[in-house]
């Protein structure tokens, strides 16, 4: 299994960032009269799932971030909380002295009861000391709990800044990926319109992301899972499977593991919608079960470049990307397509 990439992302304000996003069109059909169609609408969604995910991701470590917040906060008034308990008890054994000592008689019965006037600045002495020691205790209690109704608000702020910043990305998230879904199975219609006609609606054009590809081979998708492998066997097929298998959702862009001429784009059987492009030495790779296809015969491609999008058509019995490479434009001419991928350098 490959891991998925995903492309770099810097979100310098993420909920306004997401506040623009939402705020752009996204209908599934809105777009379906411009340039590439609904197609080109696919495409668009699967650019703002993907960031709103790398969005949502972002949001998500701040929230980590955040709980940490929230927790030392807890912690911290655990603390506070037991230091104004310790000052209570220290307040009530001061009161208790000072009530054993007569610290709470008036002046005038202090002297009254005094043998001395030596006793008398000592029980005085005591007194002051005794109502210092009250005073000190009572003003750090009130700044304790000062601090405590501070920082208990703080936490609560915290917690609710935390919740509403979670709910505000799953949202976001969560809209998206519903027009992305019903823009998907849109497009998947279509196709399988096309295919029962027998007839392709034509290439459609979409404005691919400039790819900078040096190396002159790649892998037909750029983020999947492996599902069926080449040679395997099951229901599904009369014999052993032809190709290997690519886990991808509906609308996904296919490219051109390398550089050749398309010699086939056809709608119809087992293999739905499907484009054979041919490379030099001699090899063919087909791409199969397509929703759309981005190119016509006949056409140059280069390395990377798009010649369609995934989907379910023909004997499929989910979304995915089925690729073949052959010895021969037609079937039955199959090798494996991960050691001929992995002898170019390219490892699935």
């Amino acid at each position: 299994m490959r891991s998925r990439r995903r492309r770099p992302l810097i979100v310098p304000v993420l909920l306004c960032a997401l506040a623009v996003l939402v705020a752009r069109p996204t209908s599934a059909t809105g777009d379906a009269d411009a340039p590439g169609g609904l197609s080109a609408e696919v495409v668009r969604l699967y650019e703002e799932a993907s960031l709103a995910t790398q969005q949502y991701e972002t949001g998500r470590r701040e929230a980590e971030v955040q709980r940490g917040r929230a927790q030392r906060l807890e912690r911290l008034l655990t603390r506070e909380r037991k230091d104004i308990a310790a000052l209570h008890g220290d307040l009530g054994r001061i009161a208790r002295a000072q009530y054993r000592s007569g610290g709470g008689l008036p002046h005038t019965a202090q002297m009254l009861l005094a043998d001395s006037p030596e006793e008398l600045m000592r029980g005085q002495r005591a007194v002051w000391q005794a109502d210092l020691a009250v005073n000190n205790a009572v003003t750090k209690s009130r700044r304790a709990e000062a601090r405590l109704a501070a920082d208990e608000e703080k936490a609560a702020s915290a917690w609710q800044v935390l919740e509403r910043r979670n709910g505000e990305l799953a949202e976001i998230k969560r809209g998206i990926e519903k027009k992305l879904e019903e823009a998907q199975w849109t497009l998947q219609g279509q196709a399988d319109a096309a295919v029962a006609a027998g007839a392709c609606r034509g290439a459609v054009r979409l404005d691919q992301p400039r790819t900078g590809f040096v190396q002159p081979w790649v892998a037909p998708v750029e983020t999947y899972e492996l599902s069926s492998g080449f040679g395997s066997g099951g229901d599904r097929w009369a014999s052993r499977h032809t190709g290997q298998d690519f886990a991808v959702d509906i609308g996904t862009p296919v490219r051109s593991v390398g550089a050749g001429r398309v010699v086939k784009v056809s709608c119809g059987g087992a293999f739905g919608i499907e484009v054979v492009v041919k490379h030099a030495g001699g090899y063919y790779t087909q791409y199969a079960h397509l929703a759309a296809v981005t190119v016509e015969q006949g056409e140059r491609v280069a390395a990377g470049q798009w010649v369609g999008q995934s989907g379910t058509t023909g004997n499929s019995t989910g979304p995915h990307l089925h690729f073949e490479v052959r010895l021969t434009p037609q079937l039955g001419s199959g090798v494996d397509p991960r050691e001929w991928l992995a002898a170019r350098g390219v490892r699935l």
